[in-house]
């Protein structure tokens, strides 16, 4: 595969690429006048469908169902789980007054939705044969972040977040979920070609009101690590917290164990970020709101001819249920129609000229790496199909190819602290485990401790980075959104 795109701008100024392709592409305009929100526009909201419909698929297919519970949470209930209520009180948006009326209880606007579901848990669980109980919500969480707010990686109001709790009556079954949600979201991120890394968090990281959580780190063109999907064990805190308990075959109370699993708006900007280069966007086939774009190439004398060819095909791609259009805009010329297609990532452009009708057959390019090939006109519906299915491949080996190539495993902290310097990508270093090397680790390289590798396990043999003492692990830190 030769590919011809350039990717200077990807890779050097990614933050002044990554804003102005979410506004000219159609994605989002970041513009609206509250600070940390967004507007999905019409064509990436139509990517965000079909970004979502995967992941619904994959949780409906695995036992899950779909419900929705309301934005409101009231301060009583959020307080309930002590550590919970200490680590998102004070990122709450909460409503204080209706109409002109104070009102008595403080409402929050969901941070996330634990609380807001346990009340109900305990209305609907009474018995072992009530679990295990999956559900998922796909809503918009609010968070009042103080730092500076990025367009779909750190917003106040996440208007594309995935949430999963589950419900079970022990804590192997409720481990055997996390690995359950783990695997979902593995094929969830393969099918869209966006590589990955996970780690459990370090005791000092987790959710709060977890027993731990594993999380999933991909790399940005900035050398930066982005959190894109966390899995958490939640063992019977909130259980406890609410008073959920179930009745045992025995005829005994116990408490429910749950887990709970989210990807917010970032895992579709994972997407753009790690196929995209100077052009703009590159979708995979499968997300693509149009998966190939008919441009006539015009013509004085054969326009009809041309016009004719170009219906033709798109009633057979259609048959074929591929995603196709025509543009027959006449205030662009051939190059505007391929810059402003390109733009948005359509996977496949196919040129029809005076040239193809005469010769009957098209001539195609593919958006990720833009080579152009001519096929028969009666050959096109299978070499278009052939094409977005092999694009698919390539763009995710390629994808995990780069990754690979920026992930380090470094013996010392010097050169831990030049690479992370250089935004290198994860690094991976040698741990004795303790929280206090931990910590001293963060503090000296400036980076985050992501945690342990929970994709790979192999034998460790080192010695820690920060104490000298003997390595019980191997941890990952990168400098991160």
């Amino acid at each position: 595969m030769v590919s011809l795109v350039t990717r200077e701008n990807w890779s050097k100024r990614f933050g002044e690429w990554f804003r102005n392709v979410l506004i000219n592409a159609g994605i989002m305009d970041y513009r609206y006048p509250i600070k940390g929100c967004g507007v999905w526009l019409p064509y990436g909201f139509k990517v965000r469908r079909n970004i979502l419909q995967i992941l619904r698929d994959l949780l409906d297919s695995t036992g899950h169902e779909e419900a929705l519970f309301p934005l409101m949470i009231p301060e009583t209930s959020l307080a309930k789980e002590s550590t919970h209520v200490r680590s998102f009180e004070g990122e709450c948006f909460w409503v204080t007054q209706g109409g002109f009326e104070p009102l008595k209880v403080k409402y929050a606007l969901r941070p996330t939705s634990e609380t807001a579901i346990a009340p109900m848990l305990k209305l609907w669980i009474r018995s072992h044969a009530d679990l295990p109980l999956k559900l998922y919500q796909v809503v918009n969480v609010f968070r009042y972040e103080t730092k500076a707010t990025r367009p779909i990686l750190r917003m106040r109001e996440v208007a594309t977040f995935k949430e999963a709790h589950t419900s079970h009556a022990t804590f192997e079954e409720a481990e055997a979920q996390v690995k359950g949600g783990m695997e979902v979201y593995k094929k969830f991120f393969d099918e869209l070609g966006v590589p990955y890394r996970i780690s459990r968090r370090p005791d000092w990281d987790k959710f709060a009101g977890a027993l731990y959580s594993v999380a999933f780190d991909m790399i940005c063109p900035d050398g930066r690590s982005l959190q894109i999907g966390t899995v958490h064990n939640l063992g019977q805190n909130f259980a406890k917290a609410f008073n959920v308990t179930y009745e045992t075959k025995d005829g005994k109370q116990e408490y429910i164990w749950q887990t709970c699993y989210g990807i917010s708006g970032r895992g579709i900007a994972a997407v753009l970020i790690v196929h995209g280069d100077d052009h703009g966007v590159v979708l995979p086939p499968k997300i693509a709101p149009t998966q190939a774009v008919i441009i006539p190439i015009p013509s004085k004398e054969g326009e009809e001819q041309i016009n004719k060819t170009c219906k033709d095909i798109v009633s057979k791609l259609k048959k074929a249920n591929v995603r196709v259009e025509t543009d027959l805009r006449t205030d662009l010329t051939p190059g505007a129609k391929f810059y402003y297609w390109e733009l948005r990532g359509v996977p496949l452009r196919i040129e029809i000229g005076p040239r193809d009708v005469e010769k009957k057959e098209a001539t195609i390019a593919r958006r990720d790496t833009s080579e152009k090939q001519t096929c028969k006109m009666d050959e096109l519906v299978t070499v278009v199909q052939a094409l977005a299915e092999q694009m698919a491949k390539d763009m995710r080996q390629k994808a995990w190819q780069w990754m690979k190539s920026h992930v380090y495993r470094i013996e010392n902290l010097q050169e831990t602290k030049k690479l992370l310097e250089k935004r290198a990508g994860i690094i991976e270093v040698f741990w004795c485990g303790k929280a206090e090397c931990g910590h001293e680790l963060e503090g000296k390289i400036n980076a985050r401790v992501l945690g342990i590798p929970e994709d790979v396990k192999e034998k460790v043999d080192g010695k820690c980075v920060v104490c000298g003492q003997k390595a019980v692990n191997i941890v990952r830190v990168a400098l991160a959104y």
